[in-house]
This record gives C-alpha cells, structure tokens and sequence, in this order.
C-alpha cells in the first residue's frame, strides 16, 4: 500500500470526483428548477394546489433516500423496460441507464428540500416591499420577478449553500444503483 498505490488509482479518484461534480451540478440546476414550481404551489391561494405541495413536500422529506432510489430504479427501470413501446422508443438510451434514474431521484428530492426552503424565503419577505412593488403599479408576476424572488434568494443563500452540500454528499448513495463515484 502506500503512494505507489494512490499513483495507479489517480485516474478512478479524479473520474470519481468529476462524477460527483457532475452529478451534483445537474441534479441541482433541474431540483431548483422544480423548487421554484414547488415554493409557488405551496404558496398558492388555492387549498388544493397548496395541500398537493404540501404532500408532496411531505412524502419526499420523510422518506429516507435510499428507499426513493430503489423505488424509482427499481420500480420505474422495471415497469419501463416490460413497456414495449418504450423499449422501441428515442427514450431507450436514457431508460436503460442507471446514471439518468439517479439524477430523477436526486433531482426531485432536491425539489422538495428546496422548495420548502424557497416557501420560507418568499414568506419572509417584508410586506413592505410587495406593497411599494404595487403602489408603482406593478404586475402580481412583475411584483415577484423583480421584487420577492430576488429578496427570497438572498434571505435564504445560508441555507441553500447547507443544502447544496448535502446534495453533493447525498450523491454517495447513487453507488447502490451502480453510479460509482
């Protein structure tokens, strides 16, 4: 053992940490993406919507991980695969590889984390700020484009910066569906 030993597994280290890298940046581009859907939903004056994301937000921060990538490998890569049309389809590559199957379930559990984080940012937005984005005469939209989401990022970067981080270690648990990085 020793450095000789490192020298010859440089290569699977330095592949390993570009895997993690890599993984870690798509599954947080697309999890943020779906948060800004999620934090809106949950946020919404409509019950139905806003208790959807509740449940949803419910259902993917009280289930271990582990059990949600079994799941969707598992239980979406076999119910895909006895799917004829499917298997014959553009989707095949992307279907059949357990890589694609790891960034659904890192991605959309990101999305509940994330979106409960962002709720909490958009909540704690001075009202101040929303009424004077009104008085100038504003759009509901324009209001959050330029005023609420912006402030919310800000307000909530500590967290999400914690967040991110435990994306990047949560990538580890991918090796038990064969993504070794």
């Amino acid at each position: 053992m020793g450095f000789p030993f490192f020298i010859d597994m440089f290569p699977q280290l330095l592949y390993g940490a570009w895997l993690t890298i890599e993984i870690s940046a798509i599954c947080f581009v697309l999890g943020n993406v779906m948060a800004i859907g999620v934090a809106l939903a949950r946020t919404s004056r409509n019950v139905f919507v806003s208790k959807l994301a509740q449940g949803y937000i419910s259902l993917f921060r009280s289930t271990p991980f582990l059990t949600q990538v079994y799941i969707i490998y598992y239980g979406c890569g076999d119910l895909f695969a006895h799917t004829p049309a499917l298997r014959h389809s553009f989707l095949w590559p992307f279907l059949r590889d357990a890589f694609w199957y790891g960034i659904l379930a890192l991605s959309i559990n990101t999305a509940a984390y994330s979106g409960n984080i962002l709720r909490g940012g958009l909540e704690a937005v001075p009202f101040g700020e929303i009424e004077a984005g009104r008085a100038f005469g504003m759009s509901r939209f324009l209001i959050f484009w330029r005023i609420s989401f912006p402030r919310a990022i800000r307000i909530i970067l500590p967290t999400m910066s914690g967040e991110t981080i435990l994306l990047m270690k949560t990538t580890a648990l991918l090796s038990t569906i064969t993504i070794l990085d």
